[in-house]
This record gives C-alpha cells, structure tokens and sequence, in this order.
C-alpha cells in the first residue's frame, strides 16, 4: 500500500515527482527570475529578499519540517506570492531536481563547516556539487556564499580554483541589498568575521 502523500502547508512547493528533473515553471507559473536560499533556516534572508524584490522568484530549501512550517507562515502572513519553500536535502535539489540553465542566483550563507578533517567529504561545497551547480545555473547566474568559518571560507576558494569554470566577482558590503542571516547575526554579535565570496557562470 503506498502511503498516505502529506499536504503541503501555505507556501510550501512539493514537486509532483521527487525522481524527475523538475519544470521551474511549475513553482510560479510565471517567467521571473529565481532565486534559491540553501538551508533557509527561519527564512529572515529569504522573506526579506522576497519583500524587497517582487519581481524576482525565491524558493527556500530546508531539510527541517518544523523550520519550512515557520518559514511558510512568514510568508503566507506577509502575503508574498513570489516566495515558496521546498523541503528536502540541499545536494539532491542542486545536483537531481533542477534542470539545466534554469536557476537565477543561488545562495548559500553560513551552512554547516563541518570542521573536523574526517568530516569535510559531508561539506556542500565539493567538486561534484559545483560541477552540478554549473548546469544548473543559467548563462550569467551567480552563486554566493557566505561563512564564519575562515578554514571553509579558504576550501571553497581552493574548490572554485580547482573546478576553474567560475568568474569571481567584487563584492563590497553596500553593493547591493544583501539581509544578513540570523546565523550572520549571531556570529557578528560574538564578534566573529563573516567572509563572503560571489561567483558568476560566465555568458
């Protein structure tokens, strides 16, 4: 018997398919620009990105059922149309669920470092992640990454440097809006730097 399927809460994009390359027009039903926050813990990166730009769309990703049930209530209360999240692993989304060329700009801001030596092979930011990030970004797209942790700030400069296929771009603090996380937050307020690094596919 194939078990009961969990609606999804205000908010929430669950794909018809798990197995499938997604259509992204599907999460929207309309041709704007999107946006994915990996791991968008309680959604204050992602709920303020989609406030300040309405024209653009933003899906979260978060493993955490309680963490994409606040996160949908954030913004269902704020009455963002433009706004979804998505419940699932961060690696499958990049690397098996979107297919190529369709992705705008993806973040990733403060994900787990994994610190000890025997666990790096857990960290996202790894040459099969990137090589996946790569077709999945349209022509032109970005990808930004932020961290507190400075030895995962110099692996993911060594990984991008290895991989080679990226541009890196400036990225000064006012360049443009960018809400801080509330892990950005936190970490800033027990006085640790918060290194960011942005990257474009070239056109």
């Amino acid at each position: 018997m194939t078990p009961e399927r969990r609606q999804p809460v205000e908010c929430e994009f669950m794909p018809d398919d798990y197995f499938s390359r997604l259509d992204p027009t599907c999460l929207f039903e309309n041709d704007q620009p999107l946006e994915i926050d990996l791991g968008c813990g309680d959604g204050s990166f992602l709920i303020a990105m989609a406030k300040q730009f309405p024209d653009r769309n933003f899906l979260g990703v978060e493993r955490l059922l309680g963490r994409v049930k606040k996160v949908c209530r954030k913004a269902h209360n704020e009455g963002l149309s433009n706004c979804k999240v998505l419940r699932l692993e961060s690696k499958y989304v990049i690397e098996w669920l979107f297919p190529e060329n369709s992705i705008d700009r993806l973040h990733l801001l403060c994900p787990d470092p994994w610190p000890k030596a025997r666990h790096h092979k857990n960290r996202l930011v790894q040459q099969g992640f990137l090589q996946a990030l790569y077709k999945a970004l349209k022509p032109g797209g970005e990808f930004c990454f932020k961290t507190d942790h400075p030895e995962y700030f110099e692996w993911v400069a060594e990984q991008m440097q290895k991989f080679k296929k990226f541009e890196q771009l400036d990225w000064p603090e006012d360049a443009f809006f960018y809400p801080k996380t509330d892990f950005q937050i936190q970490w800033e307020a027990e006085g640790k730097v918060v290194e960011r690094a942005r990257f474009r596919k070239p056109e």
